[in-house]
């Protein structure tokens, strides 16, 4: 990768890399998934576009991931929300649309919650790819074999073979518990901008039905739901990435 090195901010004792362009606003923050890092393919593509656009582009590691200090085993959706919001508050101005992809499309929401409970009404759009909010609940939970929830109970964790990397998934107690107390998916989300999801319905490890089920919750009139017939979860094809762009291109100019 030919991207700039990133700054680092101290949030809770962690240091969390930083990858800020400046341009226009509104500005595009990109949260990435679970075990992924902010130079993957689709973060890169983002940032190639926003430089053709001059637009503000900001991104960021959560602890444990990527550039980002920190163990990852010890990270909950709690203190990655909160190094999101740190990254957010430090390096924007002004409006901001906020890109997030699986578990950062959960992110992007509990954010929006937070910033509207601290009266701070920045977000003016949320274009979410594949989103899992409330994996942990809704996806992870309900088809734990006995030897997960053993495995849980008696090491805190357990692992899962990852069908993107050579190493295995880990999930542990803590994130389990603490995404209980993160739901958003327990009844109707006013998010108070307009969203758009983009949900493959080839996706092994997000079903549609979980999109479906976003979307009928979150108000009907500020809400696009794009499904990709044989996209999967990654949606890192060219077509892919091309579609992420023009979604990402629309809400900016519905927005602005």
């Amino acid at each position: 990768m030919n991207a700039s090195a990133p700054v680092f901010i101290d949030v809770d004792g962690a240091s969390i890399a930083v990858r800020q362009a400046p341009g226009a606003a509104p500005g595009i923050v990109w949260l990435g998934g679970y075990k992924s890092d902010m130079l993957g393919t689709k973060a890169e593509a983002l940032s190639a576009w926003t430089s053709r656009e001059g637009r503000a582009y900001l991104r960021h590691d959560y602890s444990g991931h990527g550039e980002s200090g920190g163990d990852f085993a010890d990270g909950t959706i709690s203190i990655w929300l909160a190094e999101s919001l740190a990254v957010l508050r430090s390096f924007s101005k002004g409006k901001q649309i906020l890109v997030g992809s699986s578990m950062g499309a959960w992110i992007a929401l509990r954010m929006v919650q937070e910033l509207r409970k601290a009266g701070d009404d920045r977000i003016a759009g949320l274009v979410l790819l594949a989103p899992a909010p409330d994996f942990t609940a809704e996806l992870i939970e309900p088809v734990l074999t006995k030897a997960q929830k053993r495995d849980l109970s008696k090491k805190g964790f357990f692992e899962e073979p990852s069908d993107y990397s050579d190493e295995p998934y880990i999930y542990t107690r803590a994130l389990i518990e603490d995404g209980r107390a993160n739901r958003v998916m327990t009844g109707p989300i006013d998010t108070h901008c307009p969203v758009h999801i983009l949900q493959g319905l080839a996706d092994p490890d997000v079903p549609s039905g979980h999109a479906l089920k976003l979307a009928a919750l979150l108000p009907a009139d500020d809400v696009t739901l794009s499904l990709i017939p044989d996209g999967d979860h990654r949606l890192s094809r060219p077509e892919d990435l091309d579609l992420l762009q023009r979604a990402v291109g629309d809400m900016v100019r519905r927005v602005a």
